[in-house]
């Protein structure tokens, strides 16, 4: 197969790997997104993909959108076979769509219908399920609503976070990914309709998504931490005087039944962590993360920071 690869994220690298270095395929190119400035000083950094294409050889596209004319008319001369989209970031309109002989796939991070759209990791994890997986699914126009080619499901750890999951998923998306491009060569891939009545669409995240509501029973307030673990990172804030706050960053917790006080209230602080009360229950903090501070062990924090019991985090 003449194979077209587009995508920009960390999770499509292991399924570029391995079509770079499969011999019964050719990567004719890679489109990923323009260089973005990232950092204090702005200054303009690759994306995950390009670096990974940099490093197989492999020749680079970054049109600002895919769908320009000029866009279009560079893929078109490039006559692939097939297209493979993973977590590209732009939606790909029909004249793209239609480019390659045997159509577009895209590698999806969840068990479709559910958990459409840009953070189907972090949703399944925030939401408590038991399971995720990987889909491979036929390109349309719609967001990820195309029909089902394959799909392997796996059972989320006690402990699972969105990087643990995250880098699960990556790899099996790559091995569904090669499975199925002999499957789509030979006319005999499946075609699976989706159930539109149980899809569920995810957002984008940004910093703001991470903020703790210890309002909530301290299972989901777990959740949601290990969801935005690494990023956007779960935090709190700490009150200082005046209407000063510190951000606390939180990594990982231990769960408590007997914890009991105000959502928020710092409990105990000892050689464990921090114990923060929730609405049911509590949590002990075990790591965490001053703004900037590196990241430490809860209690090795407190001794520095002084955190006093009955503060409460907010």
């Amino acid at each position: 197969m003449r194979v077209l690869f587009i995508g920009t994220g960390e999770i499509g690298l292991p399924a570029l790997r391995a079509l770079a270095q499969s011999p019964d395929h050719t990567v004719l190119a890679v489109v990923t997104q323009p260089d973005k400035p990232v950092g204090r000083q702005l200054k303009l950094a690759f994306s995950p993909v390009k670096q990974e294409a940099f490093q197989l050889h492999l020749k680079v596209f970054q049109p600002e959108k895919i769908g320009a004319s000029s866009s279009v008319a560079q893929l078109r001369y490039l006559n692939p076979d097939l297209i493979d989209v993973a977590a590209y970031g732009q939606i790909l309109p029909k004249m793209i769509l239609d480019l390659p002989k045997y159509g577009c796939l895209n590698l999806h991070t969840s068990m479709l219908p559910k958990y459409r759209g840009a953070s189907p990791i972090h949703s399944a994890i925030a939401a408590g399920e038991k399971e995720s997986g990987v889909t491979i699914m036929w390109m349309d126009e719609g967001l990820d609503t195309g029909d089902i080619l394959v799909q392997q499901a796996v059972t989320l750890r006690r402990h699972e976070t969105a990087q643990t999951l995250h880098d699960r998923l990556a790899k099996i998306g790559a091995d569904l990914l090669l499975k199925s491009i002999p499957l789509v060569e030979t006319g005999n891939a499946p075609r699976l309709k989706q159930d539109a009545t149980k899809a569920t669409l995810t957002k984008k995240l940004n910093k703001e998504h991470g903020h703790i509501d210890w309002d909530r029973p301290q299972r989901q307030i777990d959740a949601h931490i290990r969801a935005m673990t690494p990023w956007p990172s779960a935090y709190s804030w700490i009150p200082q005087s005046g209407d000063n706050q510190k951000m606390l960053k939180i990594f990982t917790t231990i769960i408590s039944r007997a914890a009991k006080g105000k959502p928020g209230t710092v409990l105990r602080v000892d050689k464990h962590g921090i114990l923060v009360a929730a609405k049911v229950g509590g949590l002990l903090l075990r790591e965490v993360q001053l703004e900037g501070k590196k990241r430490m062990h809860a209690a090795e924090f407190a001794r520095g920071f002084n955190l006093p019991v009955g503060l409460v985090l907010e």
